[in-house]
Formats: structure tokens, sequence, C-alpha cells
């Protein structure tokens, strides 16, 4: 059956896009002077444009997209559960996909959590696990009210609701709505390529765990929850954490006897080389926040994990007060539960994980080529999660001037050569579907590289 969407000429959808729709994180004037890139289909690992035009997809579809689009398990997934259902509240009624998803992901995640709360994106996710530490402090066995504050770090970001950017740190996003905020105690982002704290990382000896310390001592028992990306801070330019950072929050929280929430939106489902970052270090936290690859990048969904110990504060009759009075309408929608356990499922038919490792390998050896580029200050990565930090000056690591969006002309001439990637600043982020084969990974950053040529050449 027609949708009616052939029946419209690609130069009318151009125009009223244009007139009707505010795209995020884009300045309106030079959208409204461009002519709009109108994606119509998608096929593994590439997306195709209304001129017939394919697409790889270097950013997985804003970091979701996670076994390529157009995946026959993942399609039939929604294909059959719409012929059943596509949406039922978990208000009050339960349903087989939200209870065998979040039965599946108690099996995957770190040992210990073991409850699970959907929403329906990442920001959500996030907000969910900040309030609900906030609640456990004032109604566990022996309430410490005080307990309210939470420690995030410079350069975070936790997604776009006032609680997240209370606890996000990118000065560009996030100022501008400082009066509505609640403060944060601020920790400096552990970036070894510009250290807040003017270490070297062969002999800082993880210097900004100490800075989490100094808070922590700081406030004592006024702290909910440290708040962190574990691994790799996304927004903030791909910021790869050094090794043992992770695992030295876990101590102070436990230490300062405070929660520790993860935030594996971005990380989570693979990215990472494993299933979850925390796995790297063998790192529980009270909380972990998923969405983005958890449906594999086909429908909108998130979850907190928690673990008995915070269930146990909210565990009561109605009468008692205990209630967690939160939710989203979509939250557990049935078609992205059902994919999303179609999703996990790929991973193991697949071995996605296993089969990474030549790519993840792959990847590194192209990094390592480009860190010789003369405007090439840092290149950063962590499993399949790569950001190249372009510089005027490789010496000084003087930045590009911010108004000649230099890593933005690059990624405009990679998209002249079928390539679609975003950068974060002068940071170009690599981050495509792990199901992209070697020979695309191959063309990806060989067109990486000729583009950032090309630029430089014609400045």
């Amino acid at each position: 059956m027609n949708s009616g969407q052939e029946a419209i000429d690609l130069a009318t959808l151009r125009q009223w896009d244009i007139a009707h729709v505010w795209h995020p994180f884009t300045a309106l004037a030079d959208w409204a002077a461009s002519e709009p890139l109108v994606i119509v289909a998608g096929e593994g690992n590439e997306l195709i444009d209304a001129e017939g035009n394919r697409y790889l997809d270097g950013v997985s579809s804003l970091w979701c997209n996670v076994h390529g689009h157009r995946h026959p398990a993942l399609d039939q997934a929604i294909r059959d559960q719409l012929d059943r259902v596509a949406h039922s509240t978990l208000l009050g009624v339960t349903h087989p996909p939200a209870i065998l998803l979040a039965r599946k992901l108690v099996e995957l995640a770190p040992e210990g959590l073991t409850r699970v709360f959907f929403s329906d994106d990442g920001a959500t996710a996030v907000e969910v696990a900040l309030k609900m530490a906030f609640q456990y402090w004032r109604q566990k066995e022996n309430p410490e009210p005080r307990r309210g504050r939470f420690i995030a770090l410079g350069n975070a970001y936790h997604g776009d609701t006032l609680g997240d950017v209370s606890v996000g740190g990118v000065e560009r996003f996030h100022a501008m709505f400082g009066p509505l905020l609640f403060p944060a105690l601020r920790a400096p982002s552990p970036h070894c390529y510009r250290c807040p704290v003017g270490k070297r990382p062969e002999d800082c000896g993880v210097a900004c765990l100490q800075e989490v310390e100094k808070l922590l001592a700081a406030h004592p028992g006024e702290v909910a929850a440290i708040v962190v990306e574990p691994l790799v801070q996304g927004a903030a330019g791909m910021i790869v954490h050094p090794e043992g950072y992770l695992r030295g929050l876990r101590e102070l929280a436990d230490r300062y006897d405070t929660l520790l929430i993860a935030d594996e939106v971005a990380v989570g489902f693979g990215r990472t080389g494993k299933m979850f970052a925390c796995e790297h270090e063998g790192v529980t936290p009270d909380f972990l926040c998923l969405a983005k690859g958890l449906t594999g990048g086909y429908m909108p969904l998130a979850a907190t994990m928690t673990t008995e110990r915070i269930h146990s504060a909210f565990f009561g009759h109605a009468a008692d007060g205990k209630t967690f009075y939160h939710g989203h309408t979509y939250g557990g929608n049935p078609l992205g539960a059902a994919v999303a356990l179609a999703t996990l499922r790929v991973f193991e038919d697949e071995n996605t994980l296993t089969n990474l490792e030549p790519k993840i390998a792959q990847l590194s050896r192209w990094l390592e080529r480009m860190s010789n580029h003369t405007h090439v200050g840092d290149v950063r990565q962590r499993g399949m999660i790569a950001g190249v930090e372009l510089v005027q000056d490789k010496a000084t690591k003087q930045s590009f001037a911010w108004d000649r969006q230099f890593g933005a002309e690059v990624c405009r001439r990679a998209r002249g050569m079928g390539l679609l990637i975003r950068p974060l600043g002068d940071v170009l982020v690599i981050m495509p579907p792990l199901s992209i084969t070697h020979e695309q990974l191959d063309t990806m950053l060989a067109t990486i590289e000729t583009c950032l040529n090309a630029a430089l050449a014609q400045s």
C-alpha cells in the first residue's frame, strides 16, 4: 500500500522541511540556506537518499544502529509483534516482551543489577536514575535526607532533560539553562590530552580521582551519587578515560557510602568491545542507564537497571508512600521490547563481539597512521568508538577558531564522497555500526583522511 510519501517531489519535501521541521543541535539560518539531505531508505550499513545516492552510515544514525539497517531478524521481530499488539502500557498491566527483555538484561548485565525500569530514550534513563537515587536516601532504612547532591564530570553530557542538564557540563549546550538547574559538584574530566589538573599521563597517577575524593571529603553525608559516562565521554569529544578511573570511582563511592550511576547510553551494547563498558574494569554500578543500541537503532526504548538494595527502599503498599512516581507513556513499548530482544539474539547468533576484535585492531592501525598528520593533535579510541581531534597547531595544541567550523567542513566533504559523519567541534567522530565490514571501515577512514587534506588545501 502506498504511504503517500512517493507522491511528493524532492523539491517540495525540502521546502516543507525548511518551513516546518525544527532540527535538533542545528544552526537554523545555516539549515535554511542549505539543501537538506532527504534519507528515504537504508540497507546494511548504508543509507539511501531521495535521489538514490548511497552513504556509509559513519555515525550509526546517531550512535544507535548496531547490526545495520533492515536487518532481517529485527524487521521480522517488529512484524511479528505487530500481529499481536503495537502498544500497551506498563501502568497496571504488563506484557511478555517487557518481561522477557527485563529478564534478558538481568542475565547480561554486571552481577547484582536485578531490577529494570523502562523509559523511552537515554535522557529519560538517566533522569530516572537521578530521581531514584535522590528518593532512595529519603526512604531507605535509616534515612539520610542530606544526601541530595550529585558529583558530575566536566564536559559531561547525559541528555537534555533538566535533571540531565544539571549534571551535564558542556558549556555550549548547557550554559543558557543555568537558572533552571540544580547545582552539581563538578569534578574535572579525566582528559589526558588536555589535562585539567596539569599532569602528564605517564606520571599523573590518575590524579583526577583525587579531585573526586576531595569533593566527597568536603561534603560528607551530602552526595547522593557520582554520575559518569564509563570509559568514554561522548559529546565532550570522545574523551577516553585512563585505565582504572572507573574502578576508582566505584571504590570511592563505596568508601564514602554513596552511589554510582553509569550512563552507558552511548557506550553500551558492544561499542567498547564488550557488551557493557563497565565490564572492562569489573564494575557493577548502582544504576546502569541504557538506550540507543538497546533496540539496534530501530525503536525508542531505554532502561534503567538497579539493585535489590535500591529497589527495597521503594517496596511497600500505596499507603506507605514509597512509590516512585515517575513514568513514560511508551516506557516498555512492546514493539521496542520485541526488537530489543531480537537485537540481543543477533549478538549471539552472529558472534558480534568476537567478530569485532579484528575490526578494533584495524581501526587502531588507521588511527596510528592518522596521529602522524600535521593537524591531528590527538586520536582517542575505545573499541569501535574513536575521535580524531583536529588542531591548528600540533605543538601547542591550539584549536582552530570556532567560527571556522573546520571539523564541519571535513564532514561536508565526506558527505560528497558517500560518507555520513558528524563532528563534535573539531573532533571527528568515528562510530559506525558494529556490522561494518573491513572493506567499509577502510573506505571510511581513507575518506576521512582525503577530506581532511582537501579541506586544508582549500583553506
